[in-house]
């Protein structure tokens, strides 16, 4: 009798795949209000379900909200947030008002939705072409993606860049850095497994002679690998 693949144990539920957000400070993500609004870096905070710093940020309306803290800024630094703001590392601006070639990062997916984009330590975009109804961004991984223009970025690079420069060297320290935010390590691949545990599993070779790509249709526990891709094989340029 087979056994669940992991994503089948994930969907199920339980604590081995469950993050533990009720140890995490909060939320990083902008506030909807109308007009300029500026705001003072208050103190920063280390949450473990954030690689980067968070900056915790009090505007002059009351509110308290954490952001990604960019590079060179401290405690008691001035940030603005509007539409016709100086362009400052932690300003908050719709992209349509950043000038081109500025690094940017948090950038909101639509207008209003506080940030998806570019949130970890060291990430940085950069506005590459600007038209009326959309602006071409260049994303960390050098893809480009359009964006509305009234979606909203801040300026400056996300600190703690060097976080990837010191190697784990032990097991152990890898093994506490996944276990703060309950990420599955260590992650074995299918063909790496027995028959019985994944559809690639099995003999004794690395090499299969099971095909990598299923159909949309297929049963649940044969859908793995590629699943109904448009196309395969290596990109002719």
């Amino acid at each position: 009798m087979g056994k669940n693949l992991i994503q089948q144990a994930r969907g199920k539920g339980g604590p081995r795949y469950r993050a533990p957000s009720f140890r995490y400070k909060g939320q990083a993500r902008y506030i909807n209000a109308k007009g300029t609004l500026n705001g003072k870096i208050k103190e920063f905070i280390h949450c473990q379900g954030h690689s980067a710093p968070l900056a915790q940020i009090e505007y002059d309306n009351g509110k308290i909200v954490l952001m990604q803290a960019p590079e060179g800024v401290r405690i008691g630094d001035t940030v603005e947030m509007g539409d016709n703001v100086e362009a400052k590392k932690g300003s908050v601006m719709p992209l349509k008002n950043i000038p081109e070639g500025t690094a940017i990062y948090n950038i909101e997916s639509y207008p209003g939705d506080g940030g998806k984009f570019v949130r970890a330590t060291g990430g940085f975009a950069k506005i590459v072409t600007k038209m009326q109804n959309k602006i071409v961004v260049q994303l960390p991984s050098a893809k480009t993606r359009m964006f509305l223009p009234d979606c909203r970025a801040t300026i400056g690079i996300i600190a703690g860049s060097g976080r990837k420069e010191k190697p784990f060297l032990k097991a152990g320290r890898r093994f506490y850095a996944m276990k703060a935010k309950n990420k599955l390590w260590p992650q074995t691949s299918g063909t790496s497994m027995n028959a019985v545990d994944h559809p690639f599993g099995g003999k004794s070779s690395a090499h299969k002679g099971r095909p990598t790509q299923s159909a949309r249709n297929d049963p649940p526990g044969r859908k793995v690998g590629k699943i109904a891709p448009r196309r395969t094989g290596r990109t002719k340029r």
